[in-house]
């Protein structure tokens, strides 16, 4: 994993709760200008629900997107890495999964919402969870992981029904290139899907902009790629 941001001093952002996980949840929700949109579910990196991750829901939304980020830590942000791979540690996959479950029910049952399926788009930590989800829960129609981390064993992809695209930097030591094939392979002979996996002249993190990794070429053009994506499949 890579090296912890540079600090923001902002903490978590939470405007809505719903029901998650045997517990509630908490989230940030960003509505579109229109009021009315796709609904995308927006996944953390290890460091947590930070300005980051907001800024990333709010620029969904501002596209017509109407994005919720689940906080995953329930308020707790990382400030290095030790205390973020501490947190991400304690943090069970199926538990992550159940909470992000819960998300995708709140989310298509709020009235803004205009599709019957979500998408869902995840960073490091996130994007292995995006790929966790969308295997498990076919209310997901379209899944982008950015240099997804998987946890331990590849999830079963039999039950994937989602679309995905997938952004991966070609120097990320998080995310060797071999596993990436295995991945791929693991998906379409288990789904039938054929995941559009696309490589980039940068390591990991290469999307985030308040970090030192930040590849501006890489990132603008997987963000234009990834809006197309899910505008053609959420409408």
């Amino acid at each position: 994993m890579p090296e912890a941001p540079e600090p923001s001093g902002s903490p978590t952002r939470q405007n809505v709760t719903f029901p998650g996980a045997e517990t509630t949840a908490h989230g940030y929700l960003a509505l579109p200008p229109s009021g009315r949109g796709p609904g995308v579910i927006v996944i953390q990196e290890w460091w947590g629900l930070d300005h980051h991750i907001a800024d990333v829901t709010d620029r969904l939304a501002r596209e017509g997107f109407v994005a919720l980020a689940p906080d995953l830590y329930g308020g707790s942000v990382a400030h290095d890495a030790e205390e973020a791979h501490r947190m991400m540690a304690e943090l069970p996959v199926e538990r992550g999964v159940e909470l992000l479950s819960g998300a995708v029910g709140h989310l298509l049952g709020r009235p803004e919402v205009t599709t019957a399926t979500v998408g869902a788009v995840g960073f490091c930590m996130g994007g292995g969870f995006v790929l966790y989800l969308a295997a498990t829960d076919a209310r997901v129609g379209a899944a982008v992981p950015f240099y997804g981390v998987i946890q331990g064993d590849l999830p079963d992809f039999s039950g994937l029904r989602a679309d995905i695209l997938g952004h991966f930097g070609e120097n990320d030591s998080s995310v060797p290139l071999d596993g990436l094939e295995r991945l791929r392979l693991a998906i379409r002979e288990q789904s039938g899907v054929q995941p559009d996996f696309r490589l980039y002249p940068a390591g990991h993190a290469f999307f985030n902009d308040e970090r030192p990794s930040y590849h501006a070429e890489s990132a603008t053009s997987a963000w234009r790629s990834t809006l197309d994506f899910l505008h053609r499949r959420l409408g």
